[in-house]
């Protein structure tokens, strides 16, 4: 058997994955080793980690993520009331198959963005597409692509996702033109896709922020129809027991 040819053919098929394995085979020695069935699931096996972990990289590049974290490093305790078990559940994903929401409050530093950041990446993992954005600089996005034109095709974009989060939600009033836009993501999104809100305002003073009752009612009943909530307490994370300041939310 000629394996430079082998591995050119491989090449050409974009095949990497195998052609890896292929070659750890020669330099270990293991084709003497294993049978070749055994050899065909090692380098299928090969190929197809190859694929999820290219796959996993352009993910997390494409959902610019504020935190690079993971639900295994979110700090859980009851005066936080933050449950471990309710945070693994969502590290399945699963909730996200079900097309349902998160809506996470807590005051400023409790580390809303950190956990929401993670229960994203976990949603990478498990193949699922998303995007983050903070929700100040999504909206200001989405009224210069109305300028130039490309509006339409950011939004198909957004709807296009399995989960979008809105980080640091009610920061600022929306104008009429926010709230619309508000509405158009969200409408496209019920019982289809997955959102994730966190946000310093418990849910009765989103009314004011929104700054429209019809609309604010629309939002409101279409993400809360079928979401999980959790309502962070506690002191600032942003402080270690050094004193110093951590970029947690």
């Amino acid at each position: 058997m000629n394996n430079t040819a082998t591995i050119e053919k491989m090449q050409s098929m974009k095949l990497h994955g195998m052609v890896r394995a292929f070659r750890e085979t020669h330099e270990v020695g293991m084709k003497n080793d294993i049978t070749p069935d055994e050899m065909l699931a090692f380098l299928i096996d090969a190929e197809w980690d190859e694929r999820y972990n290219r796959k996993l990289t352009r993910r997390l590049a494409a959902a610019r993520f504020r935190y690079r974290a993971s639900i295994e490093e979110v700090s859980v305790s009851s005066a936080r009331n933050l449950d471990k078990n309710k945070l693994m559940r969502f590290a399945t994903s699963e909730w996200i198959r079900k097309a349902e929401n998160i809506i996470i409050t807590g005051a400023t530093g409790v580390g809303k963005s950190f956990i929401v950041s993670a229960i994203g990446q976990h949603a990478c993992l498990n193949e699922y597409n998303v995007l983050y954005f903070n929700c100040i600089k999504l909206f200001s996005n989405l009224k210069v692509r109305k300028a130039d034109g490309t509006y339409a095709k950011e939004i198909k974009k957004i709807k296009s996702q399995d989960l979008i989060i809105l980080d640091d939600f009610g920061l600022s009033p929306f104008d009429k033109d926010s709230r619309l836009m508000l509405l158009e993501i969200i409408e496209d999104r019920v019982g289809i896709s997955s959102t994730i809100v966190s946000t310093q305002l418990p849910v009765k003073q989103w009314f004011d922020v929104i700054g429209d009752q019809t609309i604010a009612d629309a939002f409101i009943d279409r993400l809360i129809h079928s979401s999980h909530k959790i309502n962070l307490k506690g002191e600032s994370m942003r402080k270690n027991n050094s004193g110093n300041f951590l970029p947690l939310d």
